[in-house]
């Protein structure tokens, strides 16, 4: 007789103390149990949990599951449609619509054009710190800044604009406000965005936004394009070079080999995106029945995709909780995978290639100014995971 399916009780749950960089416990167990757990949603719609590699990267490759926000069954109430231009809650077509004309701006190509640029900006925050004096916090001073700027010039944001757009999406991203503040800065945010993007059709600038209203896209297609480009472009790389460099300091044997080799930053970048996935999951719907793991998925079952958890599989990474940066077997999906692969991957890799280096060989002496404990970490209810402060010291 088959063992019956787990069942996982609680989203989100919380991490175990002192293990700040490991998928929280109760996901781990289920994934102990098998790749593909029973869950219930808050509004009382059943659902699944899927945990193992193989099967999120399935899920996420098969069109038979959507993106689309209304057809979430997480709630008692009906989910309205993502706002226009806002694409990653969406399915095709609409999605090709919105993501077609971003991706010849954001290749390989030229993500690696603006490394003079991001080696400047990197360098300036660094001078200022350098100046200011240990001991400070590397979440405001460096991690921050870094990701910040380049996506604000990316998209055109004026210089003067960005430390007030950076506090209102940190609002509605951080996972700790009330719904009112979360609304309130969501709403000013489009609001500044909607005028952003009025400006740029009556006066173009060198910058993506501009670019874009040559298109056929409308003003608020544009606007929600502009909005997950700035907050996709801010939040998830300020979290990777933030909680990066926590994760490094903690395993001093494997901050000690990148200093020795710098030949490695390229693996230890991908290693940190599989260790710390800070885009923890993602949901999925089933548009019919489709069969997976060995069980049905039923039409309209919403499914949530553990990326930390599936990071985290031991039947696809040899001992997957030890950050090893000369690890081999790579194949992350701290990206994604299919058709909602993240677009600036390559921004995110040059920004935390060049900053990492930039700040390891600044200040060789490097340390956490608390003990680790005291680190504070963002909740579990972030959609992003990384830390609120990073307070750290070094010699002068």
């Amino acid at each position: 007789m088959s063992e019956p399916l787990h069942t996982v009780t609680t989203l989100p749950t919380e991490r175990r103390p002192g293990c700040p960089f490991d998928p929280p416990s109760e996901l781990t167990d289920a994934r102990r149990h098998g790749p593909l757990s029973r869950y219930t949603h808050p509004g009382g719609m059943p659902g699944w949990v899927i945990t193992g590699y193989d099967l999120v990267r399935q899920v996420l490759a098969d069109p038979r599951f959507s993106s689309r926000k209304d057809l979430l069954n997480v709630v008692d109430f009906e989910l309205p449609p993502a706002p226009p231009g806002e694409f990653l809650l969406m399915d095709e077509p609409q999605h090709s619509r919105y993501r077609k004309p971003l991706v010849g701006k954001f290749t390989a190509r030229r993500m690696r054009l603006l490394t003079e640029r991001i080696e400047q900006i990197t360098t300036e925050c660094l001078d200022v710190m350098d100046e200011a004096g240990p001991p400070t916090d590397l979440v405001t001073a460096f991690a921050k800044p870094i990701p910040t700027i380049i996506i604000c010039e990316l998209l055109g944001v004026p210089y003067e604009d960005r430390n007030s757009f950076q506090e209102q999406i940190d609002t509605f991203m951080n996972g700790e406000v009330s719904d009112e503040e979360l609304i309130a800065a969501y709403g000013a945010t489009q609001e500044y965005l909607a005028q952003l993007v009025a400006s740029k059709r009556a006066n173009p600038t060198d910058d993506v936004l501009s670019e874009l209203t040559d298109s056929d896209l409308t003003d608020e297609e544009l606007r929600g394009i502009g909005l997950i480009l700035l907050a996709a472009g801010f939040d998830t790389t300020a979290n990777m070079l933030s909680l990066g460099t926590f994760a490094l300091l903690r395993n001093p044997a494997q901050l000690d080999a990148l200093r020795a080799d710098p030949a490695l930053t390229d693996q230890a970048v991908e290693e940190l995106l599989r260790y710390l996935s800070v885009a923890k999951t993602f949901m999925r719907t089933a548009l019919e029945d489709v069969e997976v793991g060995g069980q049905t998925i039923k039409a309209g079952t919403t499914v949530v995709l553990s990326y930390h958890t599936a990071n985290h599989d031991p039947e696809r990474f040899t001992d997957p909780h030890l950050l090893d940066l000369r690890r081999q077997d790579g194949g992350h999906l701290a990206f994604g995978h299919g058709i909602h692969l993240c677009l600036g991957q390559q921004l995110a890799r040059v920004e935390m290639r060049i900053a990492f280096s930039a700040l390891l060989n600044r200040f060789p002496t490097l340390r956490l100014a608390v003990p680790a404990e005291e680190v504070g970490l963002r909740p579990e209810t972030a959609d992003i995971y990384g830390v609120k402060s990073l307070p750290v010291t070094w010699d002068r």
